[in-house]
């Protein structure tokens, strides 16, 4: 296999293409406002199905077409058209527990653009004003060239202008929707189907990408949490198409898939989360079902990857991970997302059931089972080297009254490399309950750990490893180590790199034949440089005999428009920005063995 190169592709420059029909089911997103939750699905090569739970008075969601397509890598992305006048879109609509086409606050198409002097305004076009059936099921006709606003037609009528649109979208509420704040008891859940779907007229087709991308030995990892508002079908296929193969690592996320109930059914904010009617929630669990089931029609593998990480405003209080002066653990996101404590049996017994009910849809489409404990630490606080092994549980592991370690980046006696040991059994014995969890209901899983370097082997912490990388997780605890050092791989410190994975290795004793790789991460889109390092860091993986390299993650990828593609022979090219990228072949193209005498 040749060497490993890539081209940050910002449009596609004579790449196949294709056309496909406006409104097609599968490049619709959702959005929607926290705590609700909601996912699209693609039921059929004309059909979608959202599914929401709602958790107040006020929670709306959105079923989205945007003009622009924002969330496609460049290669693969429709074509920018604003205008809509020249389109017709049919559909069936059915539904069920939302409030209904026939009703104030029901289903309303949104129209946001710019009227036809350019000024920036949006329309409300009520879908009962154009259906033919039933309140929950009924024939949608919307002819964008005579399409009028208002609720009640034609004295409220506001003509449409669509040919400068921006985005549009359909609103989903709960039936006891207010467009206030009122608490709801439980969660409320909904469903909308839109099937039969059909765009005519000369604007009814766009141009899109078509590229396949050959083979590279690569595999891509992904996450719930940035790609929870696209189809499944959608990520799936666009993976498939950048040439990635083997197994999609798929980190479950820590925002999105959970239940929550309400303690206090009189506090808006009092939201935590629940195992009562399921360990997943409806919308998270039908996106994961048709994630599988597309994952495994294109002859990929699914890493179930589950993390310690949870929301903070839906973490009980009593499950976080805390410093000795009793803060809790808070990442850097904004929200910030908590830490669980190893030590807490409560905590740990909802990370087991969630790890269950993953697997167990994999187990449904018939996938074999691989689950990774995803960076599975006690948290050290960033800006002072506090570890936050004090929460009342692990006080109670620890003996009681634990030692203080002020700081983890200061010289630790005897004693203290002591706790951290205990720290490190008590992190150990909880990946290895879940791993037995998981195994309970897949007994032939195959278990992985994904470490992060920079942390646990930081050189102003010698001792991190105790707590961090105990020997607990010594082969064969696991049947694959995974190592990621984002940090060390942008700073572009690959002597970071090769050595930190000379000391997890001898420490955990897995042969390179039994680890993965993964090559990351870009932040930011003016950080696009740090491909180079990345794209460096993964060829280097794949030349010390890794057993697989991901790249992390899609969504950057996307962003960026990072292809990644293999070359053989031994001559020179130029710079990418001198000439067309090499690959110009689409899903059609076909193959056939030549020689050259």
């Amino acid at each position: 296999m040749g060497k490993l190169d890539y081209w940050l592709a910002d449009a596609r420059r004579g790449q196949e293409t294709r056309w496909m029909k406006r409104f097609v089911p599968s490049h619709w997103t959702v959005n929607f406002p926290r705590p609700m939750m909601a996912s699209v699905v693609t039921t059929g090569p004309d059909a979608l199905r959202v599914d929401a739970t709602f958790y107040g008075s006020g929670d709306l969601a959105g079923l989205i077409w945007e003009a622009v397509d924002g969330w496609s890598h460049p290669l693969l992305a429709y074509e920018t058209a604003r205008d809509f006048k020249a389109c017709v879109l049919r559909f069936r609509w059915r539904s069920g527990g939302l409030r209904t086409l026939d009703e104030t606050h029901g289903p309303t198409l949104t129209i946001e653009g710019r009227d036809a002097a350019g000024n920036p305004r949006a329309w409300y076009v009520r879908l009962w004003n154009y259906a033919n059936g039933g309140p929950e099921d009924a024939v949608i006709t919307l002819d964008f060239a005579a399409l009028d606003g208002g609720f009640l037609l034609p004295e409220e009528a506001d003509p449409v202008w669509a040919g400068d649109v921006d985005r549009m979208f359909i609103s989903l509420v709960p039936p006891d929707y207010d467009a206030g704040d009122t608490p709801f008891a439980s969660g409320v859940e909904g469903w909308a189907e839109l099937s039969d779907m059909a765009c005519d007229g000369a604007g009814s087709v766009l141009a899109t990408g078509d590229i396949m991308v050959p083979d590279h030995g690569l595999a891509m990892a992904t996450g719930y949490d940035d790609c929870f508002n696209q189809t499944p079908e959608r990520v799936v296929a666009a993976i498939h198409a950048l040439g990635y193969r083997g197994a999609i690592n798929h980190y479950v996320g820590m925002s999105h898939y959970f239940r929550l109930e309400r303690p206090d059914p009189s506090n808006a904010e009092g939201l935590y989360v629940s195992l009562t009617g399921g360990a997943l929630n409806a919308p998270c669990a039908a996106w994961h079902r048709d994630f599988a089931r597309r994952a495994k029609s294109l002859g990929f593998d699914v890493i179930w990857s589950l993390s310690y990480e949870l929301f903070d405003a839906h973490c009980w209080n009593d499950w976080k991970q805390r410093a000795e002066n009793g803060d809790p653990a808070l990442t850097g996101w904004v929200p910030p997302s908590t830490l669980l404590s190893p030590a807490h049996s409560g905590a740990m017994g909802y990370v087991q059931a969630i790890a269950s009910a993953f697997v167990s849809i994999g187990l449904e489409v018939g996938l074999p089972i691989l689950f990774q404990v995803g960076e599975p630490w006690w948290w050290v606080v960033p800006g002072d080297g506090r570890i936050c092994i004090y929460d009342d549980a692990a006080r109670a592991a620890f003996g009681g009254s634990p030692m203080s370690i002020a700081s983890i980046w200061t010289p630790l006696d005897e004693a203290q490399c002591a706790l951290l040991d205990q720290a490190g059994a008590v992190l150990a014995a909880s990946t290895a309950a879940l791993c037995a969890a998981v195994k309970a209901v897949a007994p032939g899983a195959v278990t992985h750990l994904l470490a992060y370097l920079p942390t646990i082997l930081d050189p102003r912490a010698p001792q991190a490893k105790r707590a961090n990388m105990p020997l607990g997780w010594a082969s064969p605890a696991f049947d694959v180590l995974q190592l990621e050092d984002y940090d060390w791989v942008t700073e572009e410190r690959p002597g970071l790199t090769a050595r930190g994975i000379e000391l997890a290795t001898a420490r955990l004793g897995y042969p390179i034949e039994e680890q993965h790789y993964f090559s990351g991460f870009v932040l930011l889109p003016e950080q696009a440089g740090q491909w180079r390092a990345i794209a460096a860091a993964a060829q280097a993986s794949v030349d010390r005999g890794t057993a697989a390299t991901f790249i992390w993650a899609l969504p950057q990828a996307c962003r960026d428009g990072f292809t990644a593609f293999r070359i053989n022979g031994e001559g020179a090219m130029q710079a990418f920005d001198d000439i067309v990228f090499p690959l110009g072949i689409g899903r059609e193209a076909s193959l056939s063995p030549a020689f050259s005498t």
